[in-house]
């Protein structure tokens, strides 16, 4: 999907997304933290985006939204997207709905 960043900052904020501290002029990222009962362990939606055109910084960019990643944070190494890492189904099910919600809501903001 391609979007204006600025409506994709807004809705996927409206979804408990959070705006990464990772971002620059070309790239930008959202989290949405899954809590776990697993000790140490928490659980991260990641959706990426980068410019195609304008500035993320100024907030004129138009974005083109990458296949959103899952992640498990192992306290205190850090998050791990690798393919060895394994999900619980409902696990899966539920970032699969999260990730579902948000998109139907940007598709009106879709270039």
């Amino acid at each position: 999907m391609q979007i204006d960043v600025k409506p994709l900052s807004k809705v996927l904020g409206l979804h408990a997304f959070i705006k990464g501290e990772g971002w620059d002029y070309e790239r930008i990222t959202y989290d949405y933290k899954i809590g776990s009962n697993e000790k140490n362990v928490s659980y991260y939606i990641r959706i990426q985006a980068y410019a195609l055109e304008g500035d993320i910084d100024r907030g004129d960019a138009v974005v083109k939204i990458l296949p959103p990643l899952l992640g498990k944070h192992y306290y205190p190494h850090g998050i791990e997207y690798g393919e060895d890492e394994e999900f619980s189904t409902n696990l899966i099910e539920r970032a699969t709905g999260l990730i579902k919600n948000a998109a139907k809501d940007l598709q009106k903001y879709a270039k």
